[in-house]
């Protein structure tokens, strides 16, 4: 015999299928929170019930229930408001959790990509952030230190990880992360999405600067130029969206020494040793090379050997890469 078409059951298959939930799902956890109801108004008026059994009917044609104790009809007078009451609050919590639910499965495959979204408020250093169909959070070790964020501004945004917080499960965006570099340049460069460029190195002082290394598997593609783009237009846009950020690339080698050489540009005519049982390499640059390759508080060096993984000693030769070549005077013999 076929169900029959309700308007309780219908309302509860509309629900059910617009929202994705099993509809055999929803009525025992309504049938649970009405045994919890009706336990807490029995507690209320003083009576022991804790040990006792319950069991939930609800009819299929107007969603009325009842309560039965081994088999018998306990059903308070009244008690099909407080049903009918704890029935909606258990749809709409079921909806709200299949709602988010939904919402992380979807973002769950876009970990590691880029995204857009809209500053909110703040939260302490933290920074929630909208992004459509719910809000994300920025922490702040995933803020690029020193960068300013105004309400309702706009950006882009690595979508880092869903975790479990507080709350339940959170959507952590990052700024800061060296990945995030890694996918603007994606974005920016045809050539690295097609797979034709790649980014073999890459570290990262967020705010200040970046150092990446590109490679290309096809013959004729320049990894560099292809990064840069014409007239600089490419790095530029990168360099825009992290707010000045200088970025540093160079091309990727197999050769550990040419390796380190390039890391530690802008500076030239480098000499390096490189041991790789040590891990160490040893730069000799001329002495007009030396504070180019060591940076400003030493940051380029710093960086050269996060990208390497190689411990980095540089000194100077004593000797200067462009020597300024002096004035020669003839001098006058005594007469």
């Amino acid at each position: 015999m076929q169900t029959p078409r309700t308007e309780f059951a219908q309302a509860l298959k509309a629900i059910a299928n617009e929202r994705g939930l099993d509809p055999s799902i929803i009525v025992e956890t309504i049938k649970e929170a009405i045994v919890a109801a009706y336990k807490r108004d029995a507690r209320e008026q003083g009576e022991d019930i804790e040990e006792q059994i319950f069991t939930v009917q609800i009819d299929p044609k107007d969603g009325g229930a009842k309560i039965f104790q081994d088999k018998k009809d306990v059903t308070p007078p009244g008690f099909g408001r407080i049903a009918a009451q704890t029935a909606k609050q258990v749809i709409h919590q079921k909806i709200r959790e299949a709602e988010k639910g939904a919402i992380m499965d979807e973002f769950s495959g876009r970990v590691g990509t880029l995204i857009s979204g809209m500053v909110l408020r703040f939260d302490g250093p933290d920074v929630k952030i909208d992004i459509g169909r719910t809000e994300a959070i920025m922490p702040a070790i995933e803020r690029i230190p020193n960068e300013r964020l105004n309400l309702n501004q706009r950006l882009s945004f690595l979508l880092k990880e869903i975790k479990e917080g507080l709350r339940g499960k959170e959507i952590i965006l990052s700024r800061a992360d060296p990945l995030f570099v890694e996918k603007l340049f994606a974005r920016e460069v045809p050539e690295i999405a097609s797979g034709n460029v790649t980014v073999k190195l890459i570290a990262r002082e967020a705010g200040v600067r970046t150092k990446i290394a590109v490679i290309s598997s096809q013959q004729g593609v320049d990894p560099v130029g292809s990064c840069v783009g014409q007239k600089g237009v490419r790095v530029q846009a990168v360099t825009n969206e992290l707010g000045g950020e200088r970025v540093d690339l160079i091309s990727y080698s197999e050769d550990l020494e040419e390796l380190v050489k390039a890391s530690l540009s802008p500076a030239d005519g480098l000499s390096v040793k490189v041991s790789k049982k040590d891990k160490l390499a040893k730069v000799s640059a001329p002495d007009d090379q030396l504070s180019l390759a060591i940076g400003k508080d030493g940051q380029n060096v710093r960086l050269a050997a996060k990208l390497t993984g190689l411990r980095i000693e540089v000194e100077g030769t004593g000797e200067n890469l462009n020597p300024e070549v002096p004035e020669v005077k003839e001098e006058k013999k005594p007469e």
